[in-house]
């Protein structure tokens, strides 16, 4: 079917390394594109990439990137047909779209009315209610107050999980493991609720024991054509946010895959959904699936499905939004490999991940077979202190999981970055754990097993265990060189130790 419109100039809302990502896609597009950037970013890679590039304020975004009458208004000077959000930001800013719809310009995502359902927890648990996608028990609106929390609490009984209706990013959201201490979990989530988004509605949930948080990406058209590009297993969070994914997860089975599956796509039709989204579960310890809520727009951890799937998202994202119909159907979508990204942040995992800042002195990324760096840093660049403290997105692809792993074990390993401490470490320290290793973990993860010792080397049982495995190696390597200056193999020692 031919395009209802065509974009030949785009212009990308955002910065960093989305920002970057996009551009690329569009340029092997063949259109051209706009940056918008602050203060703070004027010499980012990202600005030189574009074809061309407009300063829009100072470094606060609530001055530069989220005025979108200022991002209007260099679309409307320089003749953009269309805008991509990224993710962050406007990308989930129904007003955004909506006024550049009335300027005559596309925006590259869903429908005002999509994002606005999915972007409140209780309105897209109501709109998906009917569609057969299952859900934790809990309340269906915004309770109350303290009396009708309780009530509910003793119905489905504790631990019970209070959540901003309009929250996101672990904002808002309380665990309560008696009654004792719901009037103080209450009050504080709803305070920092209302604190965050404006907002101070919460709702409750039952607490779900050892929960994994699989999520499941949807591309749609326009068309009535809604396809689920398979999951991806994001449970490895600190402070209620992901730091590891891998695609595809390591505890489904093709029946749950397809069920899972299914329910995305369900839940994208309740809204009449378009684009790449995202839809969001919690699986028990019983292997039980319910719906946590929908991310209306390119995720983070988007470069997982891609390495699995052969498919360009944003790519996709653009000719939907050009009015092409989806190029496959959901029995032509296949999983090849697996795939793993880490975040690496600028943050600093031996005091609780908290952002650290600074110049980066040196900053070389791992390159070879299977490994692919989204960054929009480069050496001696400094980490402002405005935005998101992500530095890149490393990603690693294998024929099978264990490749994978192994893979980024090696480019970890050989990621040189120093001036700013960062998120490689702790990344290092799960790819090396068991737990991970097995398939067989869960969102407290972090808890359960990582204390800031083990990065350095002091944890008892792991100086333990690496004494034990190094004492062993000596010995092997001493009665190896034993042998061949014994029976005169010809190996020379060096060699030896080389193996």
């Amino acid at each position: 079917m031919a395009k209802t419109r065509s974009i030949k100039k785009l212009l990308i809302a955002n910065r960093g390394e989305i920002a970057l990502r996009v551009m690329r896609s569009a340029r092997e597009m063949g259109i051209s594109t706009v940056a918008v950037y602050s203060e703070a970013d004027r010499n980012a890679p990202f600005v030189r990439f574009a074809d061309e590039a407009v300063c829009i304020g100072p470094a606060p975004s609530k001055e530069s990137y989220l005025v979108f009458e200022k991002i209007i208004k260099v679309c409307t000077d320089l003749k953009v047909d269309a805008v991509h959000p990224g993710y962050g930001f406007l990308s989930e800013n129904g007003e955004f779209a909506r006024a550049l719809e009335k300027a005559g310009i596309l925006f590259v995502g869903p429908s005002p009315h999509a994002m606005k359902v999915m972007g409140d927890k209780l309105a897209a648990k109501e709109a998906v209610k009917g569609h057969g996608v299952p859900l934790v028990p809990g309340t269906e609106g915004a309770v109350s107050g303290l009396e009708e929390a309780m009530a509910v609490a003793r119905t489905i009984a504790f631990p019970i999980l209070i959540k901003a209706a309009a929250g996101g990013g672990g904002k808002g959201m309380r665990i309560v493991e008696q009654e004792s201490e719901l009037k103080e979990g209450l009050e504080r989530a709803i305070s920092e609720a209302q604190n965050a988004f404006g907002d101070g509605s919460v709702f409750i949930e039952k607490y779900v024991a050892g929960p994994r948080h699989i999520e499941v990406q949807i591309m749609a058209d326009s068309h009535g054509n809604t396809c689920y590009l398979f999951e991806r297993e994001c449970s490895i969070q600190r402070r209620h946010q992901k730091v590891v994914e891998e695609a595809p997860s390591a505890v489904l089975t093709p029946e749950l895959r397809k069920r899972m599956g299914e329910a995305a796509v369900a839940v994208a039709k309740s809204v009449d959904y378009t684009g790449a989204g995202t839809v969001e579960f919690l699986l028990d310890e019983s292997m039980e699936f319910y719906f946590m809520e929908m991310n209306t727009r390119l995720q983070v951890e988007h470069p997982v499905t891609e390495m699995i799937t052969g498919l360009d998202l944003v790519k996709l994202q653009i000719r939907v939004a050009e009015g092409e119909k989806l190029p496959f159907t959901q029995d032509e979508l296949k999983i090849n490999g697996h795939a793993i990204e880490v975040r690496v942040y600028a943050e600093d995992p031996a005091n609780n991940f908290l952002p650290d800042i600074g110049k980066l002195s040196t900053y070389r990324p791992p390159q070879g077979p299977g490994v692919r760096v989204d960054d929009g840093f480069e050496e001696g660049m400094d980490i402002p202190i405005h935005y998101d403290p992500m530095i890149a997105k490393l990603i690693t692809f294998g024929g099978t999981r264990e490749e994978a792993i192994n893979r980024m074990e090696r480019a970890i390993d050989d990621y040189a970055i120093s001036g700013v401490e960062t998120t490689l470490g702790f990344c290092r320290y799960v790819m090396g754990h068991r737990t991970f290793r097995s398939g067989k973990y869960d969102t407290h993860f972090v808890r359960d097993h990582f204390t800031p010792e083990v990065l350095e080397g002091t944890d008892p049982e792991e100086v333990m265990a690496a004494a034990l495995v190094a004492g062993f190696l000596e010995q092997v390597q001493a009665q190896r060189l034993k042998q061949a200056t014994t029976v005169g193999s010809g190996a020379s020692a060096w060699k030896l130790k080389r193996r």
